[in-house]
């Protein structure tokens, strides 16, 4: 393990870190919130810590492995959650540690699930940041430094792989740095389009970043206790339930569409099988929810769609208490927390191409059943998948389940919720959406779970955003052991 070479990459994005919070301690002195100050204090504590790190690392060798990279990418991802915790307990905001780390590990997986029970009247600077951790989190730390420092270390694939939301990478040119740059043009672009729309709709400056923040990063952090349903606006419910799904598409296809790819867009299987589950799925929550709006079609299509997109987007912003819905809506909101969206995309879940190649394999071995000399070929958008994809495939679902089951269990040592809140809880952590159901559904929160569970649910957020192998490759001794 090349121990320099982490430390001055570690280095160099914890100053990253240190300078993407400058927006929030200029929103800060604006609004005169008197939380001004924490911005400062952390960003000398990471710089006390940053620079030397650089400078005594500065030698150490560019050949970055696979295995660093994996480790890198994973401890990229705590430090920022440790160090984006600060401002909370420096500002008074969130005094206890573990309940500030808990916040800054919602942000920055883009999950939304939170602890703090009281939203309005919070310091300014700190609610910027708060959301602008989803922002930044949303399309990867890592993807961000190669757009910004493209020259951070030698081999970076090993970095966006270790990092990318999907079970491949995706090239858009030849060079990752110009990939991330090019990411990163459409997410800002994208993000700027809806804060204008959000504005159109009545919100001012400051909501409209706050929310577009959460929205891109399909996070769904909110200043407000009713999240977007306390703007009672059809306008800006419509506007967000479009970006929600837009922010669930693989940016591959965005990419596409700007160059004039609309043929390629269309052919993409992916695309059509989540743009369907998305219609599917709006149609039976609308008519499942009909009785509970007294028959009013217009208003059970509003609030249908809009959850719908918000938890297959794994968003988690709500217009809605969902809690109050019938079983059978629930349960199908379940089944889409399973889903998640495109891969490539800012959102969590297993992602819609992985549920594919599982159904496929599925009808695959059932096939060879029946036909057991028939060469059967999986294939996904014309082309075949190999073997060891499908084989990566199954073993993330496996060690999926297994980490929601585990996590459920943990959970439950506390004794205070039931199965449907723990499991939910624990669901929504996994898939990164924020909201379950029960004591954690859209008008609840993560503060009465024990300090032991707020770490568990952590440890799910960051697996699940990093597709939960960079996680587990830390507790392997081997990784740690000398090369030869």
């Amino acid at each position: 393990m090349k121990i320099k070479l982490i430390l001055n990459l570690l280095a160099k994005l914890l100053g990253m870190q240190a300078i993407s919070m400058l927006p929030s301690l200029a929103v800060s002195i604006r609004f005169g919130d008197g939380d001004w100050l924490a911005f400062v204090q952390t960003i000398v504590i990471i710089c006390a810590l940053a620079v030397p790190t650089i400078v005594i690392t500065r030698k150490a060798e560019k050949n970055l492995g696979a295995r660093e990279g994996m480790v890198v990418v994973a401890l990229t991802w705590i430090l920022f959650s440790f160090f984006g915790a600060l401002p909370f307990v420096l500002s008074g905001v969130i005094p206890d540690l573990e309940n500030a780390v808990f916040e800054s590990v919602s942000g920055f997986t883009t999950t939304g699930a939170s602890v703090m029970p009281v939203l309005e009247g919070m310091p300014r600077g700190i609610m910027f940041w708060r959301s602008f951790t989803h922002w930044i989190g949303g399309m990867g730390v890592l993807v961000l430094a190669l757009a910004v420092l493209p020259s951070i270390t030698g081999r970076t694939s090993h970095l966006l792989r270790a990092e990318s939301p999907g079970p491949s990478l995706s090239r858009l040119v030849p060079k990752l740095g110009e990939t991330a740059k090019i990411l990163y043009t459409i997410y800002g672009a994208l993000t700027l389009v809806l804060v204008l729309l959000l504005m159109l709709g009545g919100m001012n400056v400051y909501d409209a970043l706050i929310h577009a923040f959460g929205t891109a990063g399909t996070g769904g952090f909110s200043n407000r206790g009713l999240s977007v349903g306390g703007f009672h606006s059809p306008w800006i419910e419509g506007v967000i339930t479009l970006f929600m799904l837009l922010f669930g598409v693989n940016f591959t296809i965005h990419y596409r569409l700007l160059h004039g790819g609309w043929r390629e867009a269309r052919k993409d299987e992916e695309l059509r099988v989540y743009l369907l589950i998305a219609f599917f799925g709006i149609m039976l929550v609308t008519a499942s929810i009909l009785p509970h709006y007294q028959g009013n079609l217009l208003d059970a299509i509003r609030y249908g769609s809009f959850q719908v997109s918000s938890i297959l987007s794994t968003t988690g912003y709500s217009t809605a208490d969902f809690n109050q819905w019938p079983q059978f809506t629930r349960v199908l909101l379940v089944l889409l927390m399973f889903i998640g969206s495109s891969a490539g995309s800012t959102a969590g879940g297993i992602k819609v191409t992985r549920i594919m190649m599982l159904v496929k394999g599925a009808r695959k071995q059932l096939r060879q059943l029946l036909q057991p000399r028939r060469v059967q070929v999986i294939k996904m958008d014309g082309k075949a998948v190999e073997d060891g994809m499908l084989s990566l495939v199954a073993t993330f679902f496996f060690v999926y389940m297994m980490l929601l089951f585990a996590g459920t269990l943990l959970i439950s040592l506390d004794n205070q919720f039931n199965l449907e809140t723990n499991l939910t809880a624990t669901l929504s952590c996994l898939s990164n959406i924020g909201p379950g159901l029960g004591a954690v559904g859209p008008m609840g929160n993560f503060s009465q779970y024990s300090v032991f569970s707020k770490m568990v649910l952590s440890l799910c957020m960051l697996a699940g955003r990093l597709e939960i192998f960079p996680m587990l490759i830390l507790f392997s001794p081997s990784v740690w052991r000398k090369q030869a």
